[in-house]
C-alpha cells in the first residue's frame, strides 16, 4: 500500500496522425428532472482528459438542457423525465457502438430498476457513480469502476450481502482508510471479476483485488456539489482511452485533487465551483506531462 504521486500517472499520449474516435468514445447515462448540470460536468470532464468524443443519453428534457448548456457534447434523447426500466436494452444496444460507459450521474433514485437491468446486462467497460451505485451489489457488476463516498459503499457491501459486522467495521469513521481499504481488497480478492473502488473522503483510496493506492491529494472545497462529477468524467475518460481500469482511477483521483489544491490557492479559499474544475483540467494536464 502506497500514496500515489505524480510517477504513477499514466497519462495517454497522442497519435498526431490519428482520426476521431481514435482516443476514444465514451457514453455519459444519467440525468433526471432535477439534476441536469451533473451530465455536462462529468462529460465535459473527460473531454478534457483527452477522449475525442462524449454522447449523454438522457431524458429529453434533461437532454435539450444538456445541449443548451454545452455545444461540446453529442446527446441522445429518450422519453420521459426518468429513465425507465423498459428502456434498458434500447440503451444497450445503443452503448455498443463506444469504448467505455459512465451511469448514475444525476439519475435519480427513481430510475434504480433501470440502472440495475443495465449494470447487469452490459458488456463494455463501465464507471459506476452517485444514485448508479445505490441500487446494485458485487453480483452485478464486472469490469468496472464504483465511485462512491461511504455511505454509498454501504449501501453497495448491503446489495452485495455482506456481513453486517464486516459492513460496520469498513464504515466506522475511527476506522483509518488504510485498515479500511484492507478489508475492502479482501472482499474483492474473493471474486474473480475485475472490479476497482474508488472510495471517496479525505484521503481517498484506488482499491481492487491486489492493489491499494491511497491519494492525498485535494482539501475541504471538494465536497461541493458537482466534484463527484468531474471525477467520475475524468475515470469514464481515462477509461475510455486506455481500457486499465485501476490505472484510470488512480489517474482521476490524484488529478482531481491537485486540481482542487490549485484552485484553494487560485480562488484564495472555497471559492472555487466544479465548473472551475473541468476548466482547469487542461492546465494540469500540461503541468503533469
Amino acid at each position: 500500500m502506497s500514496f500515489i504521486s505524480k510517477k504513477d500517472l499514466k497519462l495517454v499520449k497522442r497519435d498526431p496522425k490519428g482520426h476521431k474516435g481514435d482516443n476514444g468514445r465514451v457514453l455519459v447515462i444519467g440525468g433526471s428532472r432535477d439534476y441536469v448540470g451533473a451530465l455536462v460536468l462529468a462529460g465535459l470532464a473527460a473531454l478534457r482528459c483527452g477522449v475525442d468524443w462524449v454522447t449523454v443519453a438522457a431524458p429529453s428534457k434533461v437532454g435539450w438542457a444538456v445541449s443548451a448548456l454545452s455545444a461540446d457534447l453529442v446527446v441522445k434523447k429518450y422519453k420521459g423525465e426518468e429513465f425507465n426500466v423498459s428502456q434498458a436494452k434500447d440503451v444497450l444496444k445503443f452503448s455498443s457502438g463506444f469504448d467505455a460507459v459512465l451511469i448514475g450521474n444525476g439519475i435519480g433514485i427513481k430510475s434504480k430498476s433501470f440502472v440495475k437491468k443495465f449494470v447487469k446486462k452490459n458488456k463494455k467497460l463501465m464507471v459506476i457513480d452517485a444514485d448508479g451505485i445505490k441500487p446494485v451489489g458485487l453480483n452485478d457488476v464486472d469490469n468496472v469502476i464504483i465511485t462512491p463516498h461511504l455511505k454509498e459503499l454501504e449501501m453497495f457491501l448491503e446489495n452485495s450481502k455482506i456481513d453486517e459486522k464486516i459492513i460496520k467495521k469498513i464504515t466506522n469513521k475511527k476506522l483509518p482508510i488504510n485498515k479500511k481499504s484492507i478489508i475492502i481488497r479482501n472482499i474483492l480478492k474473493k471474486l474473480n471479476k475485475k472490479i476497482v473502488v474508488l472510495l471517496k473522503g479525505p484521503v481517498d483510496a484506488v482499491i481492487s483485488g491486489d492493489r491499494i493506492k491511497l491519494n492525498m491529494t485535494g482539501n475541504a472545497g471538494m465536497t461541493k456539489a458537482g466534484t463527484g462529477d468531474v471525477l467520475a468524467g475524468l475515470c469514464l475518460g481515462y477509461l475510455g482511452q486506455t481500457g486499465d481500469l485501476f490505472q484510470s482511477a488512480v489517474n482521476a483521483a490524484y488529478i482531481s485533487g491537485v486540481i482542487g489544491d490549485i484552485l484553494l490557492k487560485k480562488k484564495k479559499g472555497f471559492s472555487y465551483i466544479a465548473s472551475d474544475m473541468v476548466e482547469e483540467i487542461e492546465n494540469i494536464k500540461k503541468k503533469l506531462n
